[in-house]
């Protein structure tokens, strides 16, 4: 492998490495320090190293078979071939040969994306590009080395889709800066970013560290495979299709120069993919910050900035990631759950909790367990265990009522609520009553006929109960 200068030559000063390239060392961040204190890169002016003999680092079998793996175990539905990945080891057993003989010679033809469209919790619909599971898996070889490139020279302030970070510690980095008293957010939205990143200027950004002539055709290639609509390709002139392997590491390189021109300015902010927030202290600096992102997003970039969706706001009204920040006594910065998360929950817990469901209780209970294990295990950062609490006791009001139309006659109804210890005249009472199902389930004889315990020895495990395991209470 040889580490080409950026301009282009090669330099004989850099030991080739064994495997895969280590360039850990390579562009860190210098020892000048912006306006907030923090290590400010290096100047513009410094040349990047560039990395060539690739090639055959992508293509390993090590690599590929690490690659192979991770495809199948995120599994996902087929491309426009129709080949899912169950059946893909077989096919791939077949014909890798012929494929790895065509990618060496220059002649591979990537396969146009599906167009798949997802409907946002807002309105309006994501849309999303599913590559073949062959497509899959050469680009997520592909991804597997660059990250070892790039990755190491991204900002410490980019959390998406890199590895050993989280939208949790981007919350928390929030966190901090508002602790530091910045309390003013400015929301950036870049409008359908996937969809209009410029292929030029992103083809630039890998060159700059890519040196391998074959693998820089190929990346082009999938970022210009065009999508499949209704049996008709079409040509993507711009924009990295949502849904492949590739996308999200090429959206940090090219999002990478605006994370520099932040810090260089000193300021304190978060990105994860295209979710920027900036964390400044007045709100004219903030005004300020955000007609500076927007020259740098829109002329060095060729983005657009959303000007109607990004907002300027106060700490307590900014949202991140599905979180929100409060300001609790002693100055102190607390995490909430943002009031759409908390709404698309009951939406869910709503479908989950019909009383037109025709399933079993069991049936009913495992479902919500594994909706509300994944949703917890998210949002269980949060603090303030009484939320948790209050969507807990609603959520057990409407199983009472499930269960009290599972009890469709009289006869059942008394027999039911007097195994569950209610008086034989009471449960006659209750058993006759023409309240209407969500009155009675929210009556106080049913509340003490079906308490916690029961729903818990039932199998439940609500938000409260994940809340405190986090907790460790």
């Amino acid at each position: 492998m040889d580490v080409v200068a950026g301009d282009g030559r090669i330099d004989r000063s850099q030991p080739a490495q064994a495997g895969l390239p280590v360039v850990e060392d390579v562009n860190r961040l210098g020892p000048q320090a912006g306006r907030s204190g923090r290590s400010a890169p290096p100047e513009p002016s410094s040349q990047p190293v560039r990395v060539d003999g690739l090639w055959e680092q992508v293509f390993s079998r090590a690599n590929l078979i690490r690659a192979l793996r991770r495809v199948e175990r995120n599994g996902g539905a087929p491309g426009v071939d129709g080949i899912t990945t169950d059946e893909f080891g077989g096919w791939l057993n077949e014909h890798w040969d012929e494929v790895r003989l065509a990618l060496d010679a220059g002649r591979y033809k990537p396969q146009p994306v599906r167009r798949v469209e997802i409907p946002k919790p807002d309105g309006g619909v994501r849309l999303l590009g599913v590559p073949t599971v062959l497509d899959r898996l050469i680009q997520q070889a592909i991804a597997q080395v660059l990250e070892l490139i790039f990755d190491p020279t991204f900002s410490e302030h980019s959390y998406g889709f890199r590895p050993g970070r989280s939208a949790h510690q981007a919350v928390e980095s929030a966190r901090s800066f508002l602790a530091e008293g910045c309390r003013w957010v400015v929301d950036v939205d870049l409008e359908k970013f996937f969809d209009r990143v410029n292929h030029d200027k992103l083809m630039h950004r890998v060159w700059r560290r890519v040196a391998d002539k074959r693998l820089l055709k190929l990346i082009r290639a999938y970022i210009e495979a065009g999508v499949m609509v209704d049996g008709v390709r079409q040509p993507t002139a711009e924009g990295t299709p949502q849904g492949s392997p590739l996308s999200p590491l090429l959206s940090n390189v090219m999002l990478d120069d605006l994370d520099k021109e932040l810090e260089r300015r000193g300021h304190r902010f978060v990105r994860y993919a295209d979710d920027l927030r900036v964390f400044v202290k007045s709100e004219r600096a903030a005004h300020r910050v955000l007609d500076g992102v927007t020259d740098v997003v829109e002329g060095r970039l060729k983005l657009k900035v959303n000007r109607h969706k990004s907002s300027i706001s106060t700490a307590s009204a900014a949202t991140l990631l599905g979180f929100g920040f409060y300001f609790a006594t002693g100055g102190k910065v607390g995490i909430r759950v943002a009031p759409k998360a908390w709404k698309r929950l009951k939406v869910r817990l709503r479908q989950l909790t019909r009383r037109n469901w025709g399933v079993s209780m069991e049936h009913r209970i495992a479902k919500l367990n594994q909706f509300l294990a994944g949703w917890c295990a998210y949002f269980a950062i949060a603090d303030g265990r009484t939320r948790f609490e209050a969507i807990d006791e609603w959520l057990r009001r409407r199983l009472r009522a499930v269960r009290w139309k599972q009890w469709k006659r009289v006869r059942t109804r008394i027999r039911e609520l007097r195994a569950l210890g209610m008086p034989p005249d009471k449960a006659y009472q209750w058993a006759m009553t023409s309240k209407g199902v969500w009155r009675i389930a929210g009556s106080p004889p049913l509340a003490r006929a079906m308490p916690n315990s029961y729903w818990h020895d039932a199998g439940l495990r609500g938000c409260a109960y994940h809340w405190h395991r986090r907790r460790g209470g």
